[in-house]
């Protein structure tokens, strides 16, 4: 069974012949995902030539007909182009250097604005990884909360596990719009976690809820509760701003 990231995508294959149009649905979807995260990551450069279909279809586990249909939405995305006779290749609009991305925090105010966009998109991609979510997906956010758990039993806040926790969350809605924003919210994000984990640092009850909070919204996505995961997440959103400036939040008027 063939792994793309520790991604199994043989599972939903099915037995040989025609798949299940929404199981094909489904392995298009992955087969997309995972390829425009490798061009993303610059593993396939700019004008670089993609494997063929029959070498992907081997790596990813899927049909030639499943990775042509993939490469096609690729196409009409401008990630990639067709040469006649020759293969596709990489746009330039698929490098690392034209991805999404935001202008640096440089002011409290910036801070909170980063809260305020993330309480737009993170309850939503909440809402939808507990409609969508697999047990690879359930696994991937159990583990960036464990490193939560023990951090805080060491009364510490580990900025990167909470990043991946929320990442994890993104990854889970199966929507790689969710997840390319907060990639490129990253360094954004790490300046407002950081600045809330010190001031955690104090009671130890403080660390203990925001871990509470974290498991919470695990617990909502596992169980398949999408209104309660979107819930606890802009919950637990506003909890870390509210915390962060002690209830009293900037007027962002012009």
């Amino acid at each position: 069974m063939a792994e793309v990231n520790g991604e199994s995508l043989n599972a939903d294959a099915g037995p040989p012949g025609k798949p299940e149009r929404g199981k094909a649905v489904k392995l298009v979807d992955r087969v997309f995902d995972q390829l425009l995260e490798r061009i993303r990551g610059g593993n396939y450069p700019p004008d670089s030539r993609l494997p063929g279909e029959h070498e992907l279809a081997s790596m990813l586990g899927v049909s030639r007909p499943i990775v042509r249909d993939a490469l096609a939405r690729l196409r009409d995305q401008g990630m990639v182009y067709a040469r006649q006779g020759a293969g596709t290749f990489v746009s330039v609009h698929g490098s690392p250097t034209t991805q999404l991305a935001y202008s640096p925090v440089k002011t409290i105010a910036d801070i909170q604005r980063c809260y305020e966009f993330r309480l737009t998109i993170e309850p939503a991609a909440a809402y939808f990884a507990a409609k969508r979510r697999n047990e690879q997906a359930i696994q991937k956010i159990a583990s960036a909360l464990a490193d939560l758990r023990e951090a805080t039993s060491h009364q510490l806040h580990r900025t990167d596990a909470d990043f991946l926790f929320h990442r994890a969350v993104t990854e889970a809605a199966n929507n790689h719009y969710y997840t390319a924003s907060i990639d490129a919210l990253k360094a954004h994000i790490a300046v407002g976690m950081h600045l809330h984990g010190l001031s955690l640092l104090g009671p130890r009850q403080g660390l203990e809820q925001v871990y509470e909070e974290h498991n919470a919204i695990y617990k909502a996505i596992a169980d398949g509760r999408p209104d309660d995961a979107q819930r606890l997440m802009k919950a637990h959103l506003e909890g870390s701003r509210d915390r962060l400036f002690e209830g009293r939040v900037l007027d962002l008027s012009f």
